[in-house]
């Protein structure tokens, strides 16, 4: 993964999680749906293909699962 890769990726997860902050602070989605969105976005370890892409998915997932732990995506009072 190039450098350009990765900065793209950290940018795009972070509007990400701002974005379902703002969703949640405007009273448009609870923080039930946000979860619902992050828990469905984490199925990303089952996705099939070569090894390779195997664990990028399953890595994905990982990084999503510890999202949803930490709390990251939601202002929990």
């Amino acid at each position: 993964m190039t450098d350009d890769q990765m900065y793209s990726g950290m940018a795009a997860l972070t509007i990400c999680e701002a974005l379902l902050l703002a969703l949640n602070d405007a009273q448009i989605l609870p923080e039930k749906e946000i979860m619902g969105v992050l828990k469905g976005a984490a199925t990303h370890e089952n996705a099939v293909g070569s090894e390779d892409d195997a664990e990028k998915h399953r890595a994905a997932s990982a990084l999503i699962r510890r999202i949803i732990a930490g709390g990251n995506s939601v202002r929990r009072a």
